[in-house]
């Protein structure tokens, strides 16, 4: 393992680390867990969570108290908010290599490492400040703990369990129930085929379970003792229960939704899953097997989907689990068709060209070609992005794209792992600064100071269809969301001075409504990547998807 440690750490540092700090919190979840981290520090109270300066009870703490830390050491910004997020990601590449190298060899785990490292599904959610990564590590460690601690003869038995139930703790302290959930599910039935008993003993168990006990219960007695029940019926039944069995949080989406999702998170190696199309083929008829360890893998990864599919409110991070069993599944079938084997005579063996893989890696390379395409296409529409970055970055991904596809039809298609993550590798970070961060302030940012500029006293603050939730982290002064035009109108209405942040056109039909105009104080042109749809890729058009978003006070 020494040995794949280190490039690994490279691979993973250009995935998750380089440019890290590199675009602002943006307009969604991630300023929930960045303000709440940021006012944590500044109240000083670090047992109730409060974003926008109320009581935050919709998720456990432990994100909160990692982010929060991190300010106290570094001061508050964008990379150190992101950056338990990007460290996750980093472990999660080094135990998938871990995994596959005790299961399988080096080579299946530096490929399926590499896989989970230059995923598309990971590369976005670990340049988020969000808890879903480092709860896809306790989850993935505690699966692969348990597996040891039941599955396993080792000579550090206990140590495994004592591993698995700190694992489920702190991931029951990230999102609560489903970080224990998911390991459960996962773990129990895959012991119940392997074996007909436990390997653990009463004595573990009780070991863990006071483990478990002492990591992941006292802040939640601690907010049961501060908040009584409205936290626990707040958080177990509102946030979990019904975000899982109702259309409360989530609109509801059909049973299949989940797998262009999952297709979409191995991006750019989907392509290559063409390769097991084959074996599902002679399984169904019944001229194939399933091995153990691939029965174990199919099971890691089945039973969370099947899991999150049944559920109402269904989230496409919410089965980043699964990618990690993918990615060894998908190693394993990859390098089975790429590299030579020996034979028991100790000759070598030489593999006929595998048509599939090659047609798999000429799709990916064509995916990133396109990928270029459309972010050349894009260029009017990045408004904070210096147009020499993004075109030397379409220029980069579309050089990777055609690497790619030479190399899948040529004869060099042995290289098609290798030169499918240098391609990754490379795209990645040219995305991140030839789209999606610019070298000076962000529009969010402008707004904010403009913002803090005019604003007087304790003037308050009201925000309408923009900036709705980051504003707050920049100013740190607490917003209204004014969700509709009613709630627009009644705080534009008030006989007190108050300022509002809106796109153009709702301001100016209040204006019309109330036949009267407001004072504007600033404005800015505004892109909002939130808001991209295929038209917009293809078509794009600043003239309709440039908003300008308008800074305005009442008197």
């Amino acid at each position: 393992m020494r040995g794949l440690t280190l490039p690994l750490l490279l691979l993973a540092a250009l995935t998750f680390l380089v440019g890290l700090g590199r675009g602002a919190i943006t307009d969604a979840d991630e300023a929930f867990y960045a303000e709440a981290s940021r006012e944590m520090v500044e109240s000083g109270d670090f047992i109730t969570p409060a974003y926008n300066y109320e009581p935050r009870f919709q998720k456990p703490i432990l994100y909160y108290w990692l982010t929060a830390g991190t300010f106290l050491v570094t001061g508050e910004g964008e990379a150190p908010a992101r950056f338990w997020a990007a460290m996750s990601g980093v472990g999660l590449v080094l135990l998938t290599a871990a995994c596959a190298r005790r299961w399988f060899d080096d080579g299946v785990a530096l490929l399926s490492a590499a896989i989970v490292a230059t995923s598309f599904g990971y590369y976005a959610i670990g340049r988020m400040a969000l808890p879903d990564l480092p709860l896809t590590f306790f989850i993935t460690a505690a699966i692969v703990c348990g597996w040891m601690a039941t599955l396993e003869t080792t000579r550090h038995h206990r140590r495994w369990v004592l591993a698995a139930a700190a694992a489920l703790a702190l991931g029951f302290l990230t999102k609560g129930p489903v970080g224990v959930v998911i390991p459960l599910l996962v773990v129990v039935p895959v012991v119940l085929l392997e074996r007909r008993s436990l390997n653990v003993s009463v004595g573990d168990a009780l070991t863990g379970a006071v483990v478990f006990a002492v990591i992941g219960l006292p802040w939640y007695f601690a907010m049961y003792a501060t908040h009584g029940t409205a936290y626990l019926e707040s958080f177990f039944l509102g946030d979990n229960l019904e975000r899982f069995a109702t259309d409360r949080f989530n609109d509801p989406r059909p049973w299949w939704y989940y797998g262009p999702v999952v297709l979409g998170g191995l991006l750019p190696w989907a392509p290559l899953c063409l390769v097991w199309v084959s074996p599902v083929w002679r399984f169904l008829t019944r001229r194939k097997d399933i091995e153990t360890l691939e029965l174990r893998l199919l099971l890691w990864a089945g039973l969370p989907l099947l899991f999150y599919s049944l559920s109402v409110g269904k989230q496409p991070r919410y089965i980043l689990p699964v990618l990690p069993p993918l990615a060894i599944l998908l190693a394993v079938s990859v390098l089975e068709r790429t590299r030579d084997w020996r034979s028991l005579d100790g000759a070598r063996v030489r593999i006929p060209r595998p048509r599939v893989v090659g047609i798999g890696a000429a799709i990916a390379g064509g995916l990133l070609v396109t990928l270029s395409a459309l972010l050349w296409r894009a260029e009017p529409l990045l408004l904070n992005v210096s147009t020499p970055y993004t075109m030397a970055a379409a220029l980069l991904i579309a050089a990777s794209g055609m690497a790619v596809i030479i190399v899948g039809l040529s004869g060099a298609w042995r290289q098609i792992p290798l030169t499918l993550t240098i391609a990754a590798a490379i795209t990645f970070p040219a995305l991140q600064y030839g789209a999606l961060s610019g070298t000076g302030e962000s529009t969010v940012e402008q707004v904010a100071r403009a913002v803090l500029s005019a604003r007087q006293l304790d003037q308050p603050v009201g925000t309408h269809h923009v900036f709705v939730r980051n504003l707050v982290y920049y100013t740190h002064v607490k917003t209204e969301d004014l969700m509709d035009d009613a709630a627009l109108a009644a705080f534009l209405d008030q006989d007190r001075p108050v300022i509002v942040v809106a796109p153009a056109p709702a301001i100016a039909s209040y204006e019309m409504a109330r036949g009267r105009p407001l004072r504007r104080l600033a404005e800015f042109p505004y892109f909002n990547e939130a808001g991209v749809r295929l038209r917009t890729l293809l078509w794009p058009d600043p003239t309709r998807d440039v908003s300008t978003a308008v800074i305005v006070t009442n008197r």
